[in-house]
Formats: C-alpha cells, structure tokens, sequence
C-alpha cells in the first residue's frame, strides 16, 4: 500500500489528484471529467466536471481488488448508479477477466476516465433507482454483475 502510494503522489494520473489517505486504507481521489474526447467526433460530456472517488483497500489487496465507488452525485452514464456503485469488469473479481493484481489504483482511474471518454449516451443504467432501493448502502462488490457491454 505504502509503495502504491508514494507512486501515486509522485505520478498521478491525467486529472486526477488525492484528497485523503487517512487511513491508508481508504482513499479520496477528486477526478475531472476527461476534457478531450477519446475520440474524433465523440461529445465532451464531462468537460468542467468533478468527481469524487472512494478507494477502500482489504488486507487482501492487491490480491483482490479494492472497493471502488463514486461518492455521489456520481457522473451520469449508462454505468454508473447514482449511489455511485460502477459497473465495470476490472473492479470485481471475475472468471473471465476482471480485477488482476497487476492493476493498480492510478490504472482504475484511467480506466474509469476513459470510460467517462468514450460515453456518448449521459443517462443512468437502466433500473437505476430499483437498484439502489434494493442494494442500500452494501458494497457494489456483493452485486451479481454482468459485463456484456464493452461499448462505453
């Protein structure tokens, strides 16, 4: 954790900075939203945008991945809940991909703007807000997810 840390502070990813590590076991990140579309043509929906990430680290990791959410109001994409929970393969355990060792928070948050990047619908997941009446306040990584859209 301390060795991710002091990589963090001396190489942080394109806009993102830390708010806290205090505990070093939970971490605040601040995110812009991605200035420059990641592509020719693709809208700037977040442009001027910021946002706010909680990183929760288990005495696991790096061999299981952190709990990774949005503190809301969390961006709006078919992806992100408004509670903030995010859908997206490499933040939970999966058999088929998903979170692997060699990751490490400064790649998540790259990951998480590009997806922000590449988004060319800004709503909500469908069922949005029966998902977050049902799901409350627990983790996002005791949710059953399904990664079969890759398209933003």
């Amino acid at each position: 954790m301390q060795s991710e840390l002091n990589d963090w502070l001396q190489h942080p990813p394109e806009g993102c900075s830390l708010e806290s590590f205090e505990p070093l076991t939970k971490w605040v990140i601040m995110m812009q939203g991605p200035e420059n579309a990641a592509a020719p043509g693709l809208p700037r929906l977040y442009d001027g945008e910021l946002f706010r990430l909680q990183i929760t680290f288990t005495e696991r990791y790096p061999l299981e991945p952190p709990e990774v959410l949005y503190i809301p109001p969390s961006p709006i994409h078919p992806h992100i809940y408004s509670n903030g929970h995010i859908c997206l393969d490499i933040l939970y355990d999966s058999h088929n991909g998903g979170w692997s060792p060699a990751l490490t928070i400064n790649k998540v948050c790259l990951s998480l703007r590009s997806m922000l990047a590449s988004n060319t619908d800004k709503r909500r997941p469908a069922g949005d807000q029966d998902y977050c009446q049902r799901v409350g306040t627990r983790s996002p990584k005791k949710t059953s997810w399904q990664f079969d859209d890759d398209t933003v």
